[in-house]
């Protein structure tokens, strides 16, 4: 596997200006409920780059997150501090150990999810899953889903309400994101809000609860991606992941100032846009 498919192999100048758009995107699209995967999957096929794959996706977002754990420190030291005394004392009430059993069952899910495709489906990279009609069609259908639960979600419950069984409803919902298009972040805020929550409470969640799937998808995939032939080296991935981590903290801090005060209607139009252009696109490409 190349990082980024060329007929001639690439400079290193060009391989970073390659990565560093790759890591803006991944940034952007993250934490954002529109799919960074799909974003990376059609993004650089517009440009004429090729799929980069979902070895290169995993490693790009080590800089993202790199970025939700520097920026949720504070809540994670106080989860993990909360777990360790839970742990001790045998009593889990206290909201924060509440928390670290639901992100701890809430990341099951996806890991078995995430394992069968790597020992069963050895070619997801070329998986119609990965087409662009398939990615149009999933993203239009997550953002129907993702207005519905903007219309009927009651927005009532806080991140000090968490139960165990909040962290197996979301990371249900968060193990469709292997599904191009689908979003991890759009699908655990969309379970979030059917479930009642509050968006920015609901979006604060939805990045706690990922940090487990992305770190694992990224380490995963991390050592196939730095032993494969990649155009310019090592440095073009270093510096996506670099632009990564920058991009991924701004989205994160823009988002839950967003969610305090507006409602996801901007990111149900943009989904419902996206995924028809997408489709269009790919059907001229196909005639």
């Amino acid at each position: 596997m190349t990082a980024l498919p060329s007929p001639e192999p690439l400079g290193v100048l060009e391989a970073c200006w390659r990565f560093l758009v790759l890591g803006i995107v991944q940034g952007l699209t993250e934490f954002l409920p529109i799919s960074s995967t799909a974003h990376l999957k059609v993004v650089p096929v517009l440009l004429g780059w090729g799929d980069p794959g979902v070895a290169v996706t995993a490693v790009i977002q080590l800089g993202s997150i790199a970025a939700v754990i520097g920026f949720f420190r504070d809540d994670l030291r106080q989860v993990l501090q909360a777990s360790a005394l839970a742990w001790q004392q045998r009593r889990w009430q206290s909201p924060d150990a509440r928390m670290a059993l639901a992100i701890a069952l809430g990341t099951i899910p996806i890991l078995i999810a995430g394992l069968a495709i790597k020992l069963y489906v050895p070619n997801f990279d070329h998986s119609p899953l990965r087409s662009l009609t398939s990615i149009g069609v999933v993203s239009i259908v997550m953002g129907l889903l993702l207005g519905l639960a903007e219309q009927f979600g009651s927005r009532r419950r806080q991140l000090a309400d968490v139960e165990v069984r909040d962290g197996l409803l979301v990371g249900l919902a968060q193990a469709m994101a292997l599904i191009p298009g689908v979003s991890r972040s759009g699908s655990t805020l969309t379970a979030s809000l059917f479930d009642g929550w509050r968006r920015a409470e609901a979006a604060r969640f939805s990045f706690l609860l990922g940090i487990p799937a992305i770190t694992l998808a990224g380490l995963v995939e991390l050592k196939e991606a730095f032993s494969q032939p990649i155009s310019g080296g090592v440095l073009p991935l270093l510096v996506g992941i670099a632009s990564s981590a920058l991009v991924s903290w701004l989205a994160i801090a823009w988002l839950l100032r967003f969610l305090q005060n507006h409602s996801t209607w901007w990111f149900v139009g943009y989904r419902l846009f996206f995924g028809a252009g997408v489709i269009v696109w790919a059907t001229r490409i196909a005639s």
